[in-house]
């Protein structure tokens, strides 16, 4: 079976799991087994070590499931083609076996994969999938778990957020994650619901979000977290396509690993709709028209150790007014008086 001309007709949902080491993957995901939603899903499972441990527990939680392992080192680092050739193998073989097709696909990650090698992994084969990303966040560490660059890149490019070990957690800890999530990946959906069932079938068994719009508010309140920005990039006025590809051009190089997450839609001269604008690292998608309802044109961006100035001072330059962004319950103005300010 070829991975990327063969593949299913109907696009399936991949769910890419990851979360730091100890953060709670695993139980998430040996909860979601026991449901009867996970009748149509496969498990990938990637493991550093030579012991295949998180694949056992799982596989003595949901026998029937389709499970694959990949063994061969980090999936965001040593993978090779490994991933989509796995994939198209658990496709191939629930129809050689006459099953109903694959609703879903969960590839849980080692705790030190980065989202964005591994959506880039699958290459030609992201045609034919709805890929989003799922992390875990242990309310018991909190905000420390920040202070690590996978842990960082994990929560900046997932859209959804899971809260883990809650019942373990000193009292206020779920509070206090909801508002530092809520400033670091405005993005995301957070997930934090008191059951174990609830949570994972709130996080693995609903459909990818299709690009939803947040609301965002502008702050220039001091960032939840000391090395990482998360920006509200407004657009004044159309651009021109070349120079808001060279922005983003220069943006992922001046970045590089520091560059987490992009979202957002442009208005660009001479198009009739906004382009939407998303990337998870430096992996961006293409810049196509959106057609949703959107507030405006504007990118939310998420990079580690950059000043917001350096945002503002990035060449070629454009109409754009950087605020440090929010969701609109945290404190910060409202967009409307960003919008009035913006476009005085």
């Amino acid at each position: 079976m070829n991975p990327a001309s063969d593949f299913h007709p109907v696009p399936i949902e991949l769910t890419v799991l990851t979360g730091f080491l100890g953060s709670g993957k695993t139980t998430l995901l040996s909860s979601y087994l026991r449901l009867p939603q996970a009748a149509d899903t496969a498990v990938i499972v990637n493991e550093i070590g030579e012991v295949d441990l998180d694949g056992a527990v799982l596989a003595a939680t949901a026998a029937k499931v389709p499970m694959a392992l990949l063994s061969n080192g980090c999936v965001c680092c040593a993978m090779g083609g490994d991933l989509p050739g796995t994939i198209a193998a658990l496709i191939e073989e629930r129809e050689t076996r006459g099953l109903p097709p694959l609703a879903r696909i969960v590839l849980e990650t080692t705790g030190l994969a980065r989202p964005g090698p591994v959506l880039r992994s699958l290459g030609p084969l992201a045609a034919h999938l709805r890929a989003q990303v799922v992390a875990t966040f242990d309310c018991v560490r909190g905000e420390s778990l920040l202070a690590l660059p996978e842990a960082a890149a994990q929560i900046a490019g997932a859209q959804r957020i899971v809260l883990t070990r809650q019942d373990l957690a000193p009292a206020g800890a779920t509070e206090a994650a909801r508002a530092l999530l809520a400033r670091v990946n405005p993005l995301a959906e957070l997930v934090t619901e008191p059951t174990a069932a609830a949570r994972a079938l709130a996080a693995l068994a609903a459909p990818a979000a299709r690009s939803p719009m947040p609301e965002l508010a502008a702050s220039d309140d001091a960032p939840a977290h000391s090395d990482i920005r998360t920006a509200l990039c407004r657009f004044a006025a159309p651009v021109a396509r070349d120079a808001l590809a060279e922005w983003l051009d220069n943006l992922a190089g001046l970045c590089g690993e520091r560059l987490l997450r992009i979202k957002g839609v442009v208005a660009v001269r001479g198009e009739r709709l906004p382009l939407l604008v998303q990337c998870v690292g430096t992996l961006f998608g293409p810049l196509l028209p959106f057609a949703g309802t959107a507030n405006g044109s504007f990118l939310v961006v998420i990079v580690r150790g950059m000043r917001l100035d350096e945002l503002r001072e990035l060449q070629p330059p454009l109409p754009i007014a950087v605020h440090a962004a929010t969701r609109p319950n945290a404190i910060g103005r409202p967009l409307s008086a960003v919008l009035e300010e913006s476009c005085a």
